[in-house]
């Protein structure tokens, strides 16, 4: 394999640019739990909407986008984007209440409100779900590597997993916040400047409209039942996501919460574009790529590499990493801090504070990053991966979590009770979309589950409140 020379060196200096961010935070910025956690719980719009938006837009939304676009999908890939910017919108009625929560992590509200087994629960759920998403996005990295390198996968992967340990721990949510800036500019800019070189060097957008198969320019060729189940899904996967919740508990206050959710729509809705045009672009001149991938999921690298100069190919691939890392970093950061604050510290270190919580958060990074690439090692699917990962989390605690927080009335039996309903209802549909049930096709799993959670915690409000059981504690600090 012939390595692209100067893409590399392009990459590294992304990766070593990572690298100083996370050290000089670490040094300057971090002075106690707070700071490394949460950033001080003092980011301005800017930097959360960027934030969220960097933490949606990964290897899926990039690589995974173009893919589905080469594929079935064709022009209207672009919902599986659109989809989540949509769904930012209504959780911007959430994110005040977020943030006046003036929690670390889902579990804590979850446990203020229902209780210690619920909080747990919670807890286990998460870090599962978390250690599947960390491997998939260090899988995903390394194979960008690997690409570019020619070297071992494995080998990139590790390579990949140590970086994302090293900025990860040194400089903490204010390292990762700042990254998340940066990495999702590269993103957008990188594959703004790339779609239209491509395309012009094809001929044009007609050129390439010409050679696609029938409907693969319809942007509604999915279906609508489709369409809204993915903004269903979105939503669900956003409101009981812990890397979602962490970003707004950091802002400054309640309204710059709610402002970072739709500027994160806008900045995540200007992105839907130009994977998907990249994957059509391949799919039209797919016979003259000799390295694309026959299911098309190398199709935005080939055909950029292709028709595009060598510095833009740089730029792209230091984007997909970008996208990549700035999921995994934050996933490794709200699973370790998951584990100290929900785990750690109320069984085995209740007095663990300041810069000692620190310490043993940044080991916890370490430690969860290590056995994330060893899972990654497996060669498990990255959408297997993502699917249950993301399932496993929101369901269960999505009413007790989001409900909470909006209806004071809700009972310590109904936020418990929600959770295992909701949890074993994802399972359940999981199973049978997996056997190729037919009506599964019109309920994500993870949107099913979610539905069951909520009628349920309604159900046994209901039953409660007529018995005049008392309120669960408020999920707010007085």
């Amino acid at each position: 394999m012939v390595v692209n020379t100067s893409a590399l060196i392009i990459v590294i200096g992304y990766l070593v640019g990572m690298l100083l961010v996370g050290f000089i935070v670490g040094k300057l910025k971090i002075k106690g739990a707070e700071d490394y956690m949460l950033a001080g719980r003092r980011m301005g719009i800017f930097m959360v909407a960027f934030s969220l938006s960097a933490n949606n837009i990964g290897g899926g939304c990039t690589t995974g986008l173009a893919q589905k676009a080469f594929g079935a999908w064709g022009m209207s890939a672009m919902w599986y984007v659109l989809a989540a910017s949509i769904a930012m919108i209504p959780l911007a009625y959430f994110a005040p209440k977020i943030r006046k929560a003036m929690a670390v992590t889902i579990p804590e509200v979850v446990g203020r409100r229902f209780g210690k087994f619920s909080s747990v629960f919670s807890a286990v759920l998460n870090i599962l779900a978390l250690f599947c998403l960390t491997s998939s996005q260090v899988a995903a990295s390394g194979s960008v590597v690997a690409t570019l390198t020619g070297m071992n996968t494995k080998l990139c992967m590790i390579i990949a997993g140590i970086i994302i340990i090293l900025y990860t721990t040194f400089g903490g949510m204010i390292a990762d916040q700042i990254s998340d800036m940066v990495q999702f500019l590269i993103i957008l800019v990188g594959l703004a400047i790339a779609t239209p070189i491509v395309i012009s060097g094809l001929g044009g957008w007609g050129a390439i409209a010409s050679k696609l198969p029938e409907g693969q320019t319809s942007f509604t060729k999915i279906g609508w039942a489709f369409i809204f189940g993915y903004i269903f899904n979105y939503f669900c996967t956003f409101l009981s996501g812990p890397e979602m919740i962490s970003r707004f508990e950091t802002a400054k206050d309640e309204a710059t919460a709610k402002k970072a959710s739709i500027v994160s729509a806008i900045l995540m809705a200007a992105m839907a574009a130009f994977p998907t045009l990249l994957g059509l672009a391949a799919l039209a001149v797919k016979d003259s790529l000799p390295n694309l991938a026959a299911n098309g999921s190398n199709a935005m690298m080939a055909v950029t590499q292709a028709y595009a100069p060598t510095i833009i190919t740089g730029v792209v691939s230091a984007a997909i990493i970008s996208a990549t890392m700035s999921s995994a970093d934050s996933n490794l950061l709200c699973m370790s801090t998951m584990i100290i604050n929900d785990i750690y510290k109320p069984f085995f270190n209740n007095s663990l504070d300041g810069m000692k919580e620190v310490k043993v958060t940044r080991l916890c990074n370490i430690i969860c990053c290590a056995v994330a690439m060893v899972i990654s090692f497996a060669g498990v699917p990255i959408t297997t991966m993502n699917t249950f990962a993301f399932g496993i989390r929101c369901a269960g605690p999505f009413a007790a979590y989001g409900l909470g927080l909006v209806i004071p009335r809700a009972t310590k039996n109904s936020g418990r009770i929600s959770i295992i309903a909701g949890t074993v209802g994802f399972i359940f549909w999981q199973i049978l979309s997996s056997n190729g049930v037919a009506i599964t096709q019109y309920l994500m799993p993870v949107v099913f589950g979610c539905l069951v959670s909520v009628i349920v915690f309604f159900l046994i409000n209901a039953i409660e409140w007529k018995k005049g059981v008392e309120p669960a504690p408020s999920a707010y600090i007085d």
